[in-house]
């Protein structure tokens, strides 16, 4: 036996689960939500809240030739009459659809302050601001009473309003629509109206077009904007066929002289919003080609943002390629064409389930409109019968008026009246009957006989009744289409600048003392011998760079590290400590560094004469515990790296504790990433505890080896070093008496 849920009742309640209850209520919600708040309904295209806002100001007499009333008058209404909820959302909604940089047809023409491209939510208070429908709202309220819709009663019951709107073109796609209901959103962008109307035309002569055919004729979204839409025609053809996708909009801009002036933004997007984008990146120094940055934008400008480079050197298409990739001068704008379709189910369809879902909808208003004109031209034929019935029998009628207790029901007896034809003469004044003529009378019918004979052969053919649409739907096209705004514009996606090429390329001379501590001074012509240290430390080594470029340090254990010489502090101070950027492991010093750009080459090499060739790349890392390089040996410590000139013609130079020099071939040492290397020089085996190598040097050809050896120095040609070739891993030759003491090698060009 199974435990089933038990119901009971009790004083007129019903007893449920709570799980049952909270998932019936949340779905009850959800599903009000979907409909009567968040997704637009594919017919009018709008929101209930626009649908009653629209409605109620033709209800107002708010139309288009009309003078504009008070917006609280028309939000007073609308929540009073049709939308029970807040004032401030209803006169929200009220206002985006008078803003024409947030739609592309404005339904609602606005007196007053709007708000503005700069802050859409700027606008003034209701109570400020005027409002009436804008011409284009006709093509929504024309034919509203003309039995084309559905009313349902309002909220309290009083009044009635209509289900949807009898649009004549395809709002929904004009002017798009987001919104959040709950599990699921929307997002249509705007449109061209001409190349919606030609797309509607496509698929009356051809039904069996495809999306692909319809994209000949919509080629993409229209915002009311200028900006560059660049997403690739094969992006957005994906998008129209699935109904989802996004579109990718950039900003315009010019060369004027030396400046670059940007005179359109993206969708959405405030010049406010671009100038503390670009000034923030100024701030932090990473738009050196920027010398200034200007908002001129006015009434006869809207958008002119004035950037001003340091030089005319300034390649302007690739500083805007860097800001449009980031800053808002590029955008995304996400689209999924989730709509409540004729059937009352929210779904994302492609453009041509909306296209041809939206066409439905037209034939059936059409055909209810014509309908309704039948019927209203069968009744005026019908009473003008009665009327001419009573015309030619004047005086009989007056008589009957005059003397009969029941005047309709006589009526109806003498002359085979209907109730509706003898109300009519009942209800028709003497004066006006008296006034009648006959001509008058058959003329009218015959211009309502010929109106329902057309009638009849629209709604008796499909043809006719197609051709009849698409006459209209050009016709609207003619009265309120217009050019494209946003250029469809083939370009790939903008891509930032690396860090070291928005630097500016200066010669710095980078500082390392023995404990550690990094700084950086402006030039080459620096004698870091003569800065300034702190108590107890001094110079390590300094090295040439560039502020463009990285520098890399190698600690005891061979591992490298490396970061940009620009964010190293200036040499005016003491610097600061390397530990504070890195974490080489406990107890390791830093023992060398260097600098280059990543394809330089560098000979690397341990005290115990072993070495490769690798490039500068080799020794850089994001990593602050950096990477292995250089595989030391017990007791080994690391040599101060040598830049490569030539591969080919270099020679490099060995020298050891003992006094021994040993130049051979670059050619001969190899390349590698890292490890322990190949032999470069030879130190016997019983010399290993206490003869090691020295330094190391590459010398080119016109170059000169400099041997220092305390305060001496010894210079030796490139033909001098022939004395002291060996093969690489050779013994090599010894120094002169009283130069086997050596402290070091320095190369001069």
């Amino acid at each position: 036996m199974t435990d089933t849920p038990v119901r009971s009742s009790f004083h007129g309640f019903e007893q449920i689960p709570l799980s049952e209850f909270a998932e019936r209520a949340y779905l009850d919600y959800s599903m009000y939500v979907v409909l009567d708040r968040a997704l637009p309904f594919i017919g009018d295209g709008l929101k209930p809240v626009q649908r009653r806002i629209v409605f109620a100001m033709s209800e107002l007499g708010l139309n288009a030739g009309a003078k504009p009333k008070k917006s609280a008058r028309t939000v007073g209404d609308v929540i009073g009459k049709y939308h029970p909820h807040g004032d401030s959302a209803c006169y929200e909604a009220l206002v985006l659809m008078a803003q024409p940089f947030s739609y592309r047809y404005p339904l609602i023409e606005g007196q007053g302050n709007f708000g503005s491209s700069e802050d859409p939510k700027s606008f003034a208070a209701m109570r400020y601001t005027e409002s009436k429908l804008s011409p284009i709202a006709e093509v929504l309220l024309a034919e509203l009473g003309q039995g084309t819709v559905d009313w349902d009663p309002n909220f309290d019951g009083t009044l009635e309003e209509p289900t949807w709107l009898p649009a004549r073109l395809p709002h929904l796609l004009l002017n798009g629509t987001t919104g959040i209901a709950v599990g699921m959103a929307t997002d249509v962008p705007p449109h061209n109206l001409n190349e919606i109307v030609s797309a509607c035309v496509r698929l009356l002569d051809d039904p069996d077009a495809t999306v692909r055919d319809l994209c000949e004729h919509v080629r993409g979204p229209d915002y009311p904007t200028a900006a560059e839409i660049i997403t690739p025609a094969a992006d957005l053809q994906a998008m129209y066929e699935t109904g989802s996708g996004s579109v990718r909009a950039r900003g315009v801009f010019v060369k004027e002289h030396a400046n670059i002036v940007i005179t359109e933004l993206p969708y959405q997007v405030s010049p406010s919003k671009i100038i503390e984008q670009i000034a923030n990146q100024m701030r932090a120094k990473k738009l050196p080609w920027l010398e200034d940055i200007r908002d001129e934008s006015d009434h006869a400008n809207p958008t002119r943002i004035v950037l001003v480079p340091r030089s005319n050197r300034v390649d302007a298409e690739q500083l805007m390629g860097h800001l449009f990739a980031t800053t808002d001068l590029e955008k995304s704008f996400r689209v999924n064409m989730n709509v409540i379709g004729l059937d009352g189910r929210p779904q994302v369809k492609n453009l041509k389930m909306l296209l041809s879902e939206w066409l439905e909808f037209r034939q059936t208003t059409v055909t209810r409109r014509l309908t309704h004109r039948l019927e209203k031209v069968e009744r005026r034929l019908h009473l003008l019968e009665g009327l001419l019935v009573a015309f030619l029998n004047l005086d009989e009628v007056i008589r009957i008026i005059r003397s009969e207790d029941e005047p309709k029901a006589t009526l109806i007896a003498r002359f085979g009246l209907s109730d509706d034809q003898a109300d009519y003469i009942l209800d028709t004044r003497l004066r006006q009957l008296a006034r009648l003529e006959e001509m008058k009378i058959r003329g009218e019918q015959d211009e309502l006989d010929a109106e329902r004979d057309r009638l009849m052969i629209l709604l008796g053919s499909k043809a006719k009744l197609k051709k009849l649409i698409k006459d209209e739907l050009l016709a609207d096209a003619k009265k309120f289409g217009d050019a494209r705004r946003s250029p469809l514009v083939a370009r790939g996606a903008a891509q930032a600048l690396a860090e070291t090429e928005l630097v500016a390329s200066e010669p710095m001379t980078v500082v390392l003392s023995e404990k550690g501590w990094i700084r950086a001074a402006k030039g080459h012509d620096i004698d870091a011998a003569t800065l300034s240290y702190r108590d107890g430390d001094g110079l390590l080594f300094a090295v040439k760079a560039r502020s463009n470029l990285q520098v890399a340090f190698l600690d005891g254990a061979g591992r490298s590290y490396s970061t940009a010489v620009h964010t190293l502090p200036s040499a005016r101070g003491n610097g600061e400590p390397l530990t504070g950027r890195f974490t080489p492991a406990a107890g390791m010093a830093f023992q060398a560094m260097a600098s280059g750009d990543n394809d330089s080459r560098l000979v690397i090499a341990s005290s115990h004469g072993y070495g490769f060739v690798t490039r500068f790349e080799n020794l850089t890392s994001r990593n602050k515990a950096g990477k292995a390089l250089l595989s030391l040996s017990e007791g080994g410590r690391v040599l101060q790296p040598v830049t490569v000139t030539d591969t080919a013609t270099d020679r490099i130079v060995a020298v050891t504790s003992a006094g021994h020099v040993l130049a051979f071939a670059l050619a001969d040492l190899p390349e590698l990433d890292k490890g322990k290397g190949n032999k470069l020089i030879e130190i016997p085996k019983a010399k290993r505890g206490t003869e090691h190598v020295v330094a190391i040097a590459v010398v080119s050809p016109g170059g000169k080896l400099q041997v220092k050896s305390g305060a001496r120095t010894m210079t030796l040609s490139f033909k001098e070093l022939d004395e002291y070739i060996g093969a690489r891993g050779s013994r090599g030759g010894l120094l002169p008496r009283g130069w086997q003491k050596v402290d070091g090698l320095s190369v001069e060009a």
